[in-house]
C-alpha cells in the first residue's frame, strides 16, 4: 500500500547553526559553477591587450556543433606543489602601456611593475623586441612557459644581453599574477557568504538537521 509520509523542510535561515554548517558543506562539496574562472580570464585578456601580448586561440567545440576560439590560458590548482597558470601568446611593443595598464587597475602594483619592465626593455632595444611564449610539458605553471625573444634591427643588432632574461621572468611574473586571481576567485566562491548566497536564491531546502531535501 502506498503511504504518504510528511516532512517539515526549512530554508537555509531558517536552520540552526549545526544545520547550517552541515548545509554549506553540502553545497560547498558541489564544488564551484561550470566556467567559474570566465571572468578571470576575461580580467586577463584584456590585461594581455594593454601590455601587447596577444594571446595564442585553440578551436573548441560546442554543444551545437560549432566551433569557437579559446585563448591559450591554462592553470591547475590550488593545492599541488606543481600547480600553477601559464598561457600562450606573442608580445610586442605598444605604446602607452604603463600608463593604461595604471587607468584600468590604479591599484595594481605588481601589473605597474610588469608593464614597467616590459617598457624598460623595449627602451633599452629601441622598441624593437618581440616575444612568442609557448607552453610545454604536461603541466600548467609558469615554468612551462618557454619564451622566445628575437629583435626586429633593420641594422641587425641582436637584443641586449638582459632582454631574454627580462622578458622571460616579466611574463613568467604575469603568470603568476593570473594564478593569484584565480585562487582568489576560487577561495571567494568556497566562501561561507558565497556559499549562504547560492544557498538563498537557489531557494533550496532542508531538514532539521541540515540534510538537503528533494
Amino acid at each position: 500500500m502506498p503511504e504518504l509520509i510528511c516532512t517539515t523542510v526549512y530554508l537555509f535561515p531558517e536552520l540552526s547553526d549545526a544545520a547550517k554548517e552541515k548545509a554549506r558543506n553540502w553545497y560547498r562539496d558541489l564544488g564551484p559553477h561550470d566556467d567559474w574562472w570566465d571572468a578571470v580570464y576575461e580580467d586577463f585578456e584584456r590585461v594581455c591587450e594593454i601590455l601587447g601580448i596577444r594571446l595564442k586561440t585553440t578551436s573548441v567545440r560546442l554543444m551545437s556543433g560549432g566551433t569557437r576560439a579559446k585563448p591559450c590560458i591554462w592553470f591547475s590548482g590550488f593545492w599541488s606543489q606543481g600547480d600553477g597558470a601559464s598561457f600562450e601568446g606573442y608580445w610586442s611593443h605598444v605604446k602607452g602601456a604603463a600608463a593604461r595598464i595604471r587607468d584600468y587597475a590604479p591599484t595594481d602594483v605588481t601589473l605597474h611593475g610588469i608593464a614597467d619592465r616590459l617598457q624598460a626593455i623595449q627602451r633599452r632595444n629601441f622598441y624593437q623586441l618581440a616575444a612568442a611564449a609557448s607552453h610545454r610539458g604536461r603541466y600548467y605553471h609558469e615554468y612551462c612557459m618557454a619564451v622566445d625573444v628575437t629583435r626586429d634591427s633593420p641594422t641587425w643588432q641582436p637584443p641586449t644581453e638582459d632582454a631574454e632574461k627580462v622578458v622571460t621572468e616579466t611574463l613568467r611574473d604575469l603568470a603568476r599574477w593570473l594564478y593569484r586571481q584565480l585562487e582568489a576567485e576560487y577561495d571567494h566562491l568556497a566562501s561561507d557568504q558565497a556559499i549562504e548566497e547560492g544557498i538563498i536564491v537557489n531557494a533550496y531546502t532542508f531538514t532539521e538537521g541540515g540534510r538537503r531535501f528533494g
